[in-house]
């Protein structure tokens, strides 16, 4: 199955609500991070094509158009008020769930919808800042207020409540785990090409980025790889779609 930029057949459209999408420039970048864990190195130069992403993650309401119009139930978790809330973004979904929702998208809007890959998402998060380990620089998340004071309630915050980043992000690196496309592989970066990298190649798990309200400091590093199961679906888990480059997939 191939997925990415190019406009499929069109057909008639039901008019599915369209997330917002930021354009995200073409670019090189240094991939990794040399004091974090060794899944994360050898850092190395990675260039990406240009890609459009979701603002945010998918919200309950985004979601919750998927669910009515193809009959296929809420998750679990949306039972639940601490994550039912219409602008909250959708958890406990499987990335099966996640990839279900992008063919829907892709069907109803006419485009081809998927999940970013991890040097997508890295060279999102990271908005031209080379080498930082977060989102916003160097500093520690203790450092900065909203991870000291603003966090006050266990689950997920509604998306887009703080500035995004320059190119238009929001909650990039905090909130939920974000799935990627990629199979997960801890020694991929040591085989990993340098031209739009991803893992196509089957292993137990698929990857994820981004800290989560679960943990203690709710911010992921830049660099930082995370992975999960793909038929496991917890509450710190959810996705957000891009438009880019065709990826042939099994």
């Amino acid at each position: 199955m191939k997925i990415g930029l190019a406009q499929s057949t069109m057909r008639t459209v039901r008019q599915a609500p369209m997330p917002d999408l930021v354009e995200i420039p073409a670019g090189e970048f240094w991939m990794g991070c040399e004091a974090g864990r060794a899944d994360e190195n050898p850092v190395h130069r990675v260039s990406v094509d240009a890609f459009a992403m979701s603002a945010t993650t998918i919200t309950n309401r985004q979601y919750g158009a998927f669910s009515n119009a193809t009959g296929r139930q809420m998750p679990s978790a949306f039972n639940d008020p601490c994550f039912n809330h219409p602008l909250q973004p959708v958890v406990a979904v499987t990335w099966f769930g996640a990839m279900e929702y992008c063919r829907w998208l892709s069907s109803e809007r006419g485009f081809s919808f998927r999940l970013p890959t991890e040097a997508e998402w890295e060279w999102a998060i990271r908005d031209g800042r080379e080498g930082a380990l977060y989102a916003w620089g160097d500093e520690a998340p203790e450092t900065v207020e909203f991870y000291r004071t603003g966090w006050q309630e266990p689950r997920p915050h509604r998306v887009a409540l703080r500035p995004p980043n320059r190119l238009g992000l929001y909650d990039l690196g905090d909130n939920i785990h974000e799935w990627c496309l990629d199979w997960y592989d801890p020694e991929y970066y040591r085989k990993a090409p340098l031209c739009n990298p991803v893992n196509l190649s089957p292993t137990p798990r698929r990857a994820s980025r981004g800290g989560a309200w679960r943990h203690r400091v709710k911010v992921s590093r830049c660099a930082a790889r995370s992975s999960l199961a793909p038929d496991y679906a917890y509450t710190d888990y959810g996705f957000r779609v891009i438009l880019g480059r065709e990826i042939e997939i099994e």
